[in-house]
Parts: structure tokens; C-alpha cells; sequence
């Protein structure tokens, strides 16, 4: 069993940057998957980023170069940074862990979730 807890989200005007931190429970994070989600009003989940463990990494294509996903194992934290926001950007963004070896967009493949941070841009 993994519980995460998302953290750093807030209010941030366009341009600016914030920095998402995920922190896990238990001994074996080092062995997850990690990813990040994000979820606007009315919209559906969509994918954010993707980071294996052996830390490759992928992103939704529209976020490549904005956005930067990382991990600290011995923290047992996943972070996502968050440059050039725009609002649209703005959602509420999640942390997932999976079990699997290779990057996934899928949501159904990640087995555990955080209860989700707010990110707000103004314009």
C-alpha cells in the first residue's frame, strides 16, 4: 500500500512558475512508476508527466518544456515544476504510482492516487 500527499499548489499569475511536491508512504517507492495528472472544471483527467524508476521520462506533449517532472528517492517525493503557466494550465493536479516498468499515460495503469493539489493561474 502507497498513500501520497500532494503539495505546493496555489495561486501563481501567467508566466510564473510553481513547484508540485508528491510525498509517498512506505520502503518501496524507489521500485514505482510515478506520474502526474491533472483535472480542469468539466474536463476529463488528462495526463501531466510520467517518471519510471529507473527515471526515464515522458510528458503530454503540449507541456514538453514547460513543465519538469523528478524524483528524490531517498526523500521518497516526486516533484513537478511548473514554468511559463498559463491559465489554462489551471486544474487540479494528482499524483499516481504504478507498478510498471515502462512510461504510461494511462490513468487505469496507475494503482495508487493523492487527493490532488489546486493549481489557479491568473491571467
Amino acid at each position: 500500500q502507497v498513500q501520497l500527499l500532494e503539495s505546493g499548489g496555489g495561486l501563481a499569475q501567467a508566466g510564473g512558475s510553481l513547484r508540485l511536491s508528491c510525498a509517498a508512504s512506505g520502503r518501496t517507492f524507489s521500485s514505482y512508476a510515478m506520474g502526474w495528472f491533472r483535472q480542469a472544471p468539466g474536463k476529463e483527467r488528462e495526463f501531466v508527466a510520467c517518471i519510471t524508476r529507473a527515471g526515464t521520462v515522458t510528458y503530454e506533449e503540449s507541456n514538453q518544456g514547460r513543465f519538469t517532472i523528478s524524483r528524490d528517492n531517498a526523500k521518497n517525493t516526486v516533484y513537478l515544476h511548473l514554468n511559463s503557466l498559463k491559465p489554462e494550465d489551471t486544474a487540479v493536479y494528482y499524483c499516481a504510482a504504478g507498478t510498471f516498468a515502462y512510461v504510461s499515460q494511462r490513468a487505469e495503469r496507475y494503482d495508487y492516487w493523492g487527493q490532488g493539489t489546486q493549481v489557479t493561474v491568473s491571467s
